[in-house]
């Protein structure tokens, strides 16, 4: 095993029977490996989840050592405009596959980065090729891409990992790497990740470069995230009408994490929804903390609007 990769790597999954937390979708692309012949298609869904992972893992199953002349990656996001589709994707679309299967595919990751233009220039190679070139489109936003390509293509919806699936992420990469890591680490870990496996493995990796212990301090620590309780510690307090035991918590969130203001009222969110307070006052928190962010992504001062939120949450509590 390659130990200069980053772990992101390292660990991604090479077939399609190690892919973790995407049974249906693997079982039908399975099938699609087996009949060697496929639809194009759309993998939607957050960050992190598998996306592609799968188009990899799928192509290596049906081409093995013949990957390099029948399967092209290339990510959207770094090649936008009109020139790629009607340059390298053209080019490579219209070539004869180099493989035993006569089918060639082009990966297009964060597809939904394209711009309009490149999309409908994409809609007509993906038209003038169909015999011998499948698309496979990798989206976090499914409804930015064109309709035209999602009529002409099988949309694949991704869905977020569950616990148990990344709790057998972690413990495997521990084991492989000889790390400690305890029950609070590992769920700190799924606190954070959110169900993103690229997110989780290189904060992994980053806190086994400084100790082969991983404890829930350091998880924190290092992906500047505050712990569930201090979040709502702070808002608890806002809600009692003790607005300088609030701020006080705010300051500690700022100071010790360096945590952006959006970053608060995330983790705001998340928590605010699982408080074990009034209904009322539940649904005046969320409002408030919607305002906040609305403010703070125009352009306000983010320790203004924070405040401010908390202060209204302890005028309004009856």
């Amino acid at each position: 095993m390659l130990l200069d990769l980053p772990w992101t790597e390292k660990y991604r999954p090479h077939k399609l029977s190690e892919v973790i937390g995407q049974d249906l979708i693997v079982s039908r692309l399975k099938e699609f490996v087996k009949n060697k012949n496929f639809p194009n298609m759309i993998f939607a869904g957050s960050a992190g989840v598998g996306k592609t992972t799968c188009a990899i893992a799928m192509a290596n199953d049906l081409y093995n050592e013949e990957l390099p002349g029948a399967f092209k990656e290339l990510n959207a996001s770094d090649t936008r405009g009109i020139d790629v589709i009607r340059g390298e994707v053209k080019e490579f679309a219209k070539t004869i596959a180099l493989s035993k299967v006569h089918i060639k595919i082009i990966f297009l990751d964060e597809a939904d980065s394209l711009t309009a233009d490149a999309q409908h220039a994409l809609r007509r190679t993906m038209e003038k090729f169909s015999s011998e070139t499948r698309f496979i489109l990798s989206a976090n936003y499914a409804s930015k891409i064109i309709e035209p390509i999602q009529s002409r293509c099988v949309v694949f919806r991704f869905k977020p990992l569950t616990e148990d699936n990344i709790r057998k992420y972690v413990e495997h990469i521990a084991s492989n790497e000889k790390l400690s890591i305890d029950e609070k680490a590992i769920n700190a870990l799924i606190y954070i990740s959110e169900g993103d496996l690229r997110k989780l493995t290189n904060i992994m990796q980053t806190a086994a470069m400084q100790n082969k212990e991983i404890t829930e301090q350091a998880v924190y620590e290092i992906s500047a995230r505050a712990r569930p309780k201090e979040i709502s510690t702070m808002l608890k307090s806002a809600a009692s009408k003790n607005f300088d035991a609030a701020r006080r918590e705010l300051d500690q969130l700022i100071l010790k994490y360096g945590m952006s203001g959006e970053d608060i009222l995330t983790q705001c969110y998340r928590e605010a929804q699982s408080m074990d307070i009034d209904e009322h006052m539940k649904l005046m928190i969320i409002s408030d903390i919607g305002e906040a962010n609305f403010r703070i992504v125009e352009g306000a001062n983010e320790r203004i609007q924070l405040e401010a939120m908390l202060a209204h949450i302890a005028l309004n509590v009856k």
